[in-house]
């Protein structure tokens, strides 16, 4: 496979392209960085005019929409910041993120700080990228001119976010930024886990993890979804739980929709490929929050994935410094909660999903498809069809690979999967027509654009939604 990186590609062949729930041999036609026309083999002839990039059996799909990224500039880019992140994500056929509106200093939660987000971020994306906008207590009279300027949607939290200049709010601050979303067509996505007063547990040792998991049971999770249901089916404002990490809530959730509530979940790669059993004492770079469950809460999200109760799977890369993480004393209660994983998700959700029978169009509908639906990119984004953006990522699924420090383009390298064997190798990504990932390497030029929304803005000064 000869992939000339900076190159702008006219055509691409291969034995395995996904398109819709199908797999086949096609021949992808690339006009202006976009799809043109998808041809079967058959009934495409070439020209001298057209050079084809035919990577045989590899697999060709859209690239990865990543809607749950914490990019962490400006403020704390020590910790991240778009020059490393969106390499990352480049690496792991993403490309497309959409980065949280924290742990950044200032977080996007006014006019004024998206603004400074969007000057700190020019020039420095290797991939396409939007922005979530952020809901704080009396913050919402910023977010219609948010939306005006192009955010996707807006993220809270129902618990403290782990960073002080981002509060979580309460029933009357949501009512108050429910009142200001409806009817503008937006999402407003929900960390949710609740403080739960009648539950009580003992202080164990902080350096194992079944001490920690039992500081955040379930039932924090449901009640917090059990208030997002209220709200959601009071003002038909759009709403969506990020990171479900408890499969005990699903059966709130397939109610809520029943009634009529639009609302939408995902899940992230380290619920699904990881077991609270699993995790040794000390070992705080599996913390996260919510936290990693156990083996038998996996298999039911799993189970619910496959029925189209979750609707996708994202990363929630929450990266930060290692001394953060607390490893020297193995104290899972002071370390920091996120898991690193942008740059791996194909790979960690492919090596699982194949042993349950997913498919290849599962991958496409799951980590491109509904992701691009949830942020309002899926005019564009998410799948292969004429007119979309020619965004690839060509990929080996039978191929293996071990996680290596050396491998991995996040600016820290902590993360849990280190020294794991994975299936599923990403030997090229295709940013609207041009190679910007291969085999290992990088093109130098940052060739990822901001992905606003203007659409809104027309909608909400003429009236029309």
């Amino acid at each position: 496979m000869d992939l000339k990186l900076g190159s702008t590609l006219s055509v691409v062949r291969s034995t395995r392209v996904v398109i819709g729930d199908q797999v086949s041999p096609a021949v992808i036609i690339i006009k202006d960085g976009k799809i043109h026309q998808i041809l079967s083999s058959s009934s495409y002839s070439e020209t001298d005019e057209c050079q084809v990039l035919d990577v045989g059996n590899s697999v060709v799909m859209p690239g990865i929409v990543d809607s749950h990224v914490h990019v962490n500039e400006p403020g704390r880019t020590t910790w991240e910041g778009f020059w490393t992140a969106t390499k990352a994500a480049a690496a792991g056929g993403v490309t497309t993120i959409v980065d949280m509106p924290l742990n950044s200093i200032p977080p996007t939660t006014t006019l004024s700080n998206f603004h400074e987000k969007l000057r700190e971020a020019t020039g420095k994306c290797f991939v396409d990228t939007a922005f979530w906008g952020g809901v704080i207590p009396g913050n919402e009279y910023e977010l219609r001119p948010m939306i005006q300027a192009g955010v996707a949607g807006f993220k809270c939290f129902l618990i403290h976010s782990g960073v002080d200049e981002f509060p979580h709010v309460v029933d009357c601050d949501l009512h108050a930024a429910m009142k200001q979303l409806q009817g503008t067509g937006s999402v407003l996505l929900f960390h949710a886990e609740r403080e739960v007063t009648h539950v009580s547990f003992t202080v164990l040792d902080p350096t194992h993890y079944s001490t920690f998991l039992q500081s955040r049971p379930d039932v924090m999770e449901v009640e917090a979804i059990r208030a997002v249901i209220e709200l959601c089916l009071q003002y038909q404002v759009r709403c969506h739980i990020v990171h479900l990490s408890s499969a005990e809530p699903l059966k709130l959730i397939l109610e809520a929709r029943l009634a009529g509530a639009p609302l939408t979940v995902e899940t992230t790669h380290h619920y699904l490929s990881l077991s609270a059993e699993d995790i040794p004492a000390g070992a705080t770079q599996f913390k996260c929050c919510p936290p990693i469950r156990g083996s038998n809460n996996k298999e039911q999200l799993w189970n619910a994935l496959k029925a189209g109760h979750i609707d996708m799977v994202v990363s929630d890369h929450s990266p930060c410094t290692p001394d953060l993480k607390k490893l020297n004393s193995g104290d899972f209660s002071e370390a920091w909660g996120g898991i690193s994983s942008l740059q791996f998700g194909l790979p960690l959700f492919w090596s699982s999903a194949c042993q349950r029978g997913f498919q290849l169009s599962d991958v496409v509908r799951l980590l491109s498809h509904n992701t691009a639906q949830l942020c309002d990119l899926a005019n564009r984004k998410g799948q292969l069809t004429p007119g979309y953006d020619a965004d690839l990522v060509i990929w080996d699924p039978e191929r293996e690979f071990q996680i290596e420090e050396e491998l991995i383009h996040h600016k820290n390298k902590l993360t849990p999967y280190l020294g794991l064997t994975l299936r599923g190798c990403v030997c090229a990504t295709v940013l609207r027509g041009r190679v910007v990932y291969s085999g290992g390497h990088f093109y130098p030029q940052p060739l990822g654009k901001h992905l606003l929304l203007p659409q809104r803005m027309n909608q909400l000064t003429t009236g029309v939604i």
